[in-house]
């Protein structure tokens, strides 16, 4: 078993007098280093302020150009757009062919209702259907065109 005692560190504050002068001291070296520094950098810092204008010139070119570029080739671009809009336009039309496709076939659909003429053309048409003492006369249907034996007159 270890019976030893510990004692804790005493830790003595230096006075204001050495704080100051520690103080000091570090700012010394501070100042030193910031000078080293500036001399090492000035030149740059010199020449990139002759060429200020030219670089906010060339920044505000390359900004304009990527903005134009984002506003024609991007996801929500005038490229896209456009074929968006080609695409409505097309789709719109579909849309009315298929609306007067409707209303004719709304119509037919009525007058098989209500017109006799019609229900009749359509039975005499579709059913060949006659009244008494009428003559159908129904031509046949054209004979498919053959194929020649050889292929010599497709090339």
């Amino acid at each position: 078993m270890d019976f030893r005692v510990s004692v804790p560190k005493i830790r003595i504050v230096p006075s204001q007098e050495t704080r100051l002068r520690t103080l000091t001291h570090g700012a010394d070296h501070a100042e030193a280093f910031a000078k080293s520094a500036r001399i090492r950098l000035e030149p740059l810092l010199q020449t990139l302020y002759s060429l200020r204008t030219r670089i906010a010139t060339g920044a505000v070119s390359l900004l304009a150009i990527w903005l134009f570029a984002h506003v024609m080739f991007g996801s929500n671009g005038m490229v896209v757009y456009r074929s968006k809009r080609t695409e409505y336009q097309q789709l719109q039309k579909e849309i009315r062919g298929l609306q007067q496709n409707n209303a004719q076939f709304s119509s037919q659909i009525d007058q098989l209702k209500t017109d006799p003429k019609r229900i009749e053309k359509e039975a005499r048409e579709q059913f060949h259907y006659a009244r008494p003492g009428e003559v159908i006369y129904v031509s046949p249907a054209p004979p498919a065109p053959q194929r020649p034996a050889t292929r010599t007159a497709s090339k």
